[in-house]
């Protein structure tokens, strides 16, 4: 069950946190895989030379995916390699710290760009591949405050991941036709380098304390998300799979 072998993955913001546990939990299940960062450094090299030693191909392709030229180049080399595009996680992202009142216009265009304009961009090219494939699978990073909220702030972040909840929903309306899958994961508290770099260990575990099995494992989610890439998952689109820990049911 839910084998990927052959599959070609893009997970994008993937060289750690959230992405970087996809990408292993992809490569696992047999994938070969395309790392993207905005800067190609030592972890994302080292983290290619960890998929090679699961037995998988992987490259690092440097992208600002907020930026049009770099996500067409993004695609352009992923298909020149691999000659196909199968899965597409739209991972990349990040928050700051701010409450409204000290969100600047430019801070809230950063984070909106970083987060959603990403997953429009990254979709839109991915689409492209995709159709004529009559095949593929969509999967957004979204997260449990786009359903709820923020709880400090943040409003920016909770702006974007909402929205990717709407987009996948009517994304999944128009690739369905064409066999392609668009569907949401909205992890909840999971331990992560950008969590602690937002929150800090004080609100982290004040957070933690709320969420009924406590703080999630980044292999929560990329099993979350080899599921949904899966040929066992073909009838499931549109969906938002929470995978919060019991933090926020719905």
């Amino acid at each position: 069950m839910f084998d990927l072998s052959g599959k070609v993955v893009l997970v994008t913001g993937s060289s750690q946190g959230l992405g970087r546990g996809m990408i292993l939990g992809m490569a696992e299940a047999g994938a070969n895989v395309i790392i993207n960062a905005i800067d190609v450094n030592e972890r994302a090299l080292l983290l290619v030379e960890q998929v090679k030693a699961i037995g998988r191909e992987a490259i690092a392709i440097q992208a600002d995916v907020s930026q049009e030229e770099d996500v067409q180049r993004l695609f352009h080399m992923a298909v020149e390699k691999y000659g196909r595009l199968d899965i597409l996680v739209n991972n990349a992202g990040t928050s700051r710290a701010e409450t409204i009142a000290e969100t600047s216009l430019q801070s809230w265009n950063e984070i909106i760009n970083n987060n959603l304009t990403s997953t429009f961009l990254c979709s839109k090219y991915a689409m492209d591949i995709m159709m004529p494939q009559k095949s593929g699978r969509i999967i957004s990073i979204s997260s449990v405050v786009g359903h709820q909220g923020a709880l400090y702030g943040h409003v920016h972040y909770a702006a974007s991941k909402s929205g990717q909840i709407g987009f996948t929903k009517t994304l999944a309306r128009t690739a369905a036709p064409y066999g392609i899958t668009v569907n949401a994961i909205a992890p909840g508290i999971i331990e992560t380098e950008l969590l602690l770099q937002t929150h800090g260990d004080e609100k982290v575990n004040k957070l933690t304390e709320s969420v009924p099995l406590g703080l999630g494992k980044l292999e929560d989610v990329a099993a979350a998300a080899v599921f949904l890439a899966s040929d066992e998952a073909r009838y499931i689109t549109g969906v938002i799979l929470d995978v919060n820990g019991g933090l926020y049911l719905r």
